[in-house]
């Protein structure tokens, strides 16, 4: 059976694929939004903490014999962990100044990080076992479903529905947004701004953590993994709306799905669509999709 001239199995073959890539975009550029949105920082560290969360999980179960479930629940804790280290000790000290110097320091941080692992590591990937409970697949008659990708697209999915709720919808999130307002009234009533600053900045590094460890049973355990990502992630942000939760999760999603389709319909333009979709956005909504103009 084909649609369009394509065989369907093909077709809907590389929309999974663009649903899995979508569904890091969407982890990636929600932690990235959460950070942006809530502290006004451009991190640029973002695509090294994903890795680092890929490279915990990795030496969490050839180190401590610790497997993938494990690695879910401590590896954003750990990179977290460094995250809030990098907002108290570097950051703070550059939230007077133009955001500029936000975004240099955390280029830097991130090619520190990349260097590092990569002379301990090499440049090469390194395997990572998928867990047991999701190996094998679904046959739909059209596709064959594997388990763990459908996972990791159900997981995202849940993971940003709940962050966008918690933000928009709760009591902690609306004292997350008025910190950024006016954190001299937030603090008037009792709460320590400072403090709710340094968790919001490690929660946003515990996404991209959590979007590590997912990817490693996919995609190799490499240094790299995160330095040509990051570059698509900004791209998705921008096109959202800097700041947008709700903007970075559609737009991830939906940049997936057309990445896919354009790798069945031009695949010469699969992997410039995401940039040239980002152009002609700039130039009718210079404040993204989803985003408002400050």
């Amino acid at each position: 059976m084909e649609i369009f001239g394509i065989p369907t199995q093909a077709l809907f073959g590389q929309l999974l694929i663009g649903l899995i890539n979508g569904s890091f975009y969407a982890l990636l550029s929600l932690g990235l939004a959460v950070i942006f949105g809530l502290l006004n920082i451009i991190n640029f560290t973002h695509g090294a903490q994903y890795m680092m969360g890929a490279f915990v999980a990795y030496l969490l179960l050839n180190k401590a014999g610790l497997g993938y479930w494990w690695a879910l629940l401590l590896a954003p804790i750990i990179v977290g962990f460094t995250g809030v280290l990098i907002e108290r000790f570097m950051l703070k000290r550059l939230y007077n100044l133009d955001h500029l110097y936000g975004l240099l320091l955390t280029f830097g941080v991130a090619l520190i990080i990349q260097g590092l692992f990569r002379n301990e590591y090499g440049a090469s990937g390194l395997p990572y076992q998928m867990p047991a409970q999701l190996t094998g697949g679904i046959n739909l008659g059209f596709m064959f479903l594997p388990n763990y990708r459908a996972w990791v697209i159900v997981a995202s999915l849940i993971v940003c529905l709940s962050t966008w709720f918690v933000i928009e919808r709760t009591k902690l999130g609306s004292y997350l947004r008025a910190a950024t307002e006016n954190p001299q009234l937030v603090q008037s009533f009792g709460i320590n701004v400072p403090r709710m600053i340094t968790l919001t900045y490690g929660f946003g590094v515990g996404l991209a953590a959590l979007a590590g460890v997912m990817a490693a049973p996919i995609y190799q355990v490499s240094p790299q993994m995160g330095a040509d990502l990051i570059i698509v992630v900004f791209a998705v942000v921008v096109i959202g709306g800097m700041g947008s939760i709700m903007g970075s999760i559609i737009t991830g999603f939906g940049l997936g799905l057309i990445e896919g389709l354009t790798k069945v319909f031009y695949p010469e333009a699969s992997n410039t669509v995401i940039f040239v979709i980002m152009a002609i956005v700039l130039l009718f909504k210079p404040a993204g999709l989803f985003g408002t103009q400050k």
